[in-house]
Protein backbone atom coordinates (compact mmCIF):
# COMPACT_ATOMS: atom_id res chain seq x y z
CA UNK A 1 0.00 0.00 0.00
CA UNK A 2 1.27 3.55 -0.58
CA UNK A 3 0.40 6.90 -0.12
CA UNK A 4 -1.79 8.38 -3.21
CA UNK A 5 -3.65 11.83 -3.90
CA UNK A 6 -7.52 12.37 -4.92
CA UNK A 7 -7.20 15.38 -6.58
CA UNK A 8 -10.52 17.61 -7.90
CA UNK A 9 -10.64 21.69 -8.69
CA UNK A 10 -14.25 22.67 -7.76
CA UNK A 11 -16.55 25.29 -7.86
CA UNK A 12 -18.19 24.90 -4.12
CA UNK A 13 -19.51 26.80 -1.24
CA UNK A 14 -18.96 25.43 1.87
CA UNK A 15 -21.79 22.68 1.63
CA UNK A 16 -21.37 22.03 -2.20
CA UNK A 17 -17.50 21.19 -0.70
CA UNK A 18 -18.35 19.16 2.21
CA UNK A 19 -21.10 17.15 0.20
CA UNK A 20 -17.93 15.97 -2.30
CA UNK A 21 -16.14 15.75 0.91
CA UNK A 22 -18.46 13.08 1.98
CA UNK A 23 -18.87 11.45 -1.39
CA UNK A 24 -15.26 10.98 -1.01
CA UNK A 25 -15.48 9.19 2.51
CA UNK A 26 -18.17 6.78 1.23
CA UNK A 27 -16.22 5.88 -2.05
CA UNK A 28 -13.13 5.20 0.67
CA UNK A 29 -15.12 3.52 3.08
CA UNK A 30 -16.64 0.85 1.15
CA UNK A 31 -12.76 -0.25 0.05
CA UNK A 32 -9.64 -1.27 2.17
CA UNK A 33 -8.17 2.06 2.18
CA UNK A 34 -8.27 5.29 4.78
CA UNK A 35 -8.04 9.04 4.04
CA UNK A 36 -4.69 10.29 5.77
CA UNK A 37 -5.03 13.94 5.07
CA UNK A 38 -6.93 16.77 3.11
CA UNK A 39 -6.62 19.93 1.77
CA UNK A 40 -8.51 22.27 0.42
CA UNK A 41 -6.08 24.62 -1.77
CA UNK A 42 -6.35 28.93 -3.31
CA UNK A 43 -3.19 28.37 -4.90
CA UNK A 44 -0.69 25.87 -6.16
CA UNK A 45 2.73 24.81 -4.37
CA UNK A 46 5.48 26.42 -5.08
CA UNK A 47 3.93 28.61 -8.13
CA UNK A 48 1.97 32.20 -8.04
CA UNK A 49 -1.13 30.37 -9.96
CA UNK A 50 -4.03 30.54 -8.25
CA UNK A 51 -7.00 27.59 -8.52
CA UNK A 52 -8.74 30.41 -9.67
CA UNK A 53 -6.32 31.09 -12.78
CA UNK A 54 -6.12 27.17 -12.92
CA UNK A 55 -10.47 26.31 -13.21
CA UNK A 56 -11.78 29.37 -14.11
CA UNK A 57 -13.54 27.48 -16.90
CA UNK A 58 -15.75 26.18 -13.67
CA UNK A 59 -17.05 28.95 -12.99
CA UNK A 60 -17.90 29.51 -16.69
CA UNK A 61 -19.69 26.13 -16.60
CA UNK A 62 -21.95 27.24 -13.60
CA UNK A 63 -22.85 30.81 -15.41
CA UNK A 64 -23.77 28.65 -18.58
CA UNK A 65 -25.69 25.96 -16.37
CA UNK A 66 -27.54 28.30 -13.87
CA UNK A 67 -28.24 31.38 -15.56
CA UNK A 68 -30.90 32.81 -13.50
CA UNK A 69 -28.78 31.35 -9.97
CA UNK A 70 -26.25 33.43 -8.25
CA UNK A 71 -23.08 31.62 -8.01
CA UNK A 72 -23.47 32.54 -3.64
CA UNK A 73 -20.39 31.92 -2.04
CA UNK A 74 -19.04 29.66 -4.33
CA UNK A 75 -14.91 29.75 -4.97
CA UNK A 76 -12.61 27.97 -7.33
CA UNK A 77 -10.61 25.64 -4.80
CA UNK A 78 -8.88 22.33 -5.04
CA UNK A 79 -9.77 19.73 -2.80
CA UNK A 80 -6.32 17.41 -2.17
CA UNK A 81 -7.29 14.13 -0.36
CA UNK A 82 -4.34 11.97 0.62
CA UNK A 83 -5.18 8.08 0.50
CA UNK A 84 -3.47 4.92 2.06
CA UNK A 85 -4.30 2.22 -0.71
CA UNK A 86 -3.39 0.09 -3.49
CA UNK A 87 -3.39 1.32 -7.07
CA UNK A 88 -6.27 -0.70 -7.86
CA UNK A 89 -8.49 0.69 -4.84
CA UNK A 90 -7.08 4.37 -6.07
CA UNK A 91 -8.63 3.61 -9.43
CA UNK A 92 -11.91 2.58 -7.88
CA UNK A 93 -12.35 5.41 -5.29
CA UNK A 94 -11.40 7.82 -7.92
CA UNK A 95 -14.19 6.42 -10.51
CA UNK A 96 -16.59 5.62 -8.12
CA UNK A 97 -16.37 9.54 -6.87
CA UNK A 98 -16.52 11.12 -10.64
CA UNK A 99 -19.90 8.57 -11.30
CA UNK A 100 -21.30 10.61 -7.72
CA UNK A 101 -20.00 13.99 -8.38
CA UNK A 102 -21.93 13.78 -11.67
CA UNK A 103 -24.31 10.65 -12.59
CA UNK A 104 -24.08 10.40 -16.71
CA UNK A 105 -27.52 9.81 -17.87
CA UNK A 106 -29.04 10.69 -21.67
CA UNK A 107 -31.35 13.24 -20.06
CA UNK A 108 -29.89 17.08 -20.12
CA UNK A 109 -27.96 17.70 -16.75
CA UNK A 110 -26.29 20.39 -14.73
CA UNK A 111 -23.92 19.08 -12.18
CA UNK A 112 -24.37 19.81 -8.37
CA UNK A 113 -20.80 20.73 -8.08
CA UNK A 114 -18.82 22.07 -11.25
CA UNK A 115 -15.29 20.30 -11.30
CA UNK A 116 -12.59 18.80 -12.84
CA UNK A 117 -10.35 15.77 -11.86
CA UNK A 118 -6.27 16.39 -11.78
Amino acid sequence: MRTRDLTFGLYADEQGLAWVKKLVEDAVGSRSARIVGETVAHTFPGSELSTADMYDLLAEQWAVENPARSSGARQLVELRVRLVCSLRTWRAIRKATIRTLCPEGTAPHTCRVPWMAA
